[in-house]
């Protein structure tokens, strides 16, 4: 296992919609492993998607402490309830956070590293993880959905980074 650098914006492959997989094969098992390690290298990190890593696949790994190690190949939402207000920085936009609105509540559905078709319902934290990763599989960064640059803050302490 490895520890892959985060890339970061103006890298286009942020910005490009990342492909289905199509075989969970060795390739896609061990990005996975190499995701789940880039992610707990640093504890400031909570979940990746493959983009942020340069792989234009859609994989998604989510480590916080009400939902570790989950991995989702193909995810997306097939429900979304409420709305709230969030803080939310990215490790692909260092340096800066912003406020936007996310779901309160989201289902989810993908299949897991073995190949079994799961589904999520979640809420708080993992549903804003949830979202928040699943828009880099769509090339969307967070900062897409601030409805002006002023809501946009240079980081002064370092706060967890999705």
């Amino acid at each position: 296992m490895a520890v892959l650098p985060i890339i970061t914006l103006p890298d286009p492959v942020l910005k490009q919609k990342a492909k289905r997989v199509k075989t969970i094969d060795g390739s896609i098992q061990k990005l996975i492993a190499n995701m789940l390690e880039t992610v707990r290298a640093d504890p400031g990190r909570a979940a990746l998607a493959a983009p942020q890593v340069g792989t234009s696949l859609r994989v998604i790994v989510i480590d916080i402490p009400e939902a570790e190690n989950i991995v989702l190949i193909n995810p997306e939402i097939v429900k979304r309830s409420g709305e709230r207000l969030v803080t939310e920085g990215c490790l692909s936009v260092p340096g800066y956070y912003g406020e936007i609105k996310r779901s309160e509540q989201v289902t989810v559905k993908g299949r897991d590293a073995s190949g079994k078709e799961i589904r999520i319902k979640a809420e708080e934290l993992l549903a804003q993880a949830l979202e928040h990763e699943i828009d880099h599989l769509n090339g969307v960064l967070y900062i897409d959905h601030l409805e002006s640059q002023d809501q946009l803050h240079k980081v002064e302490d370092e706060a967890p980074q999705l």
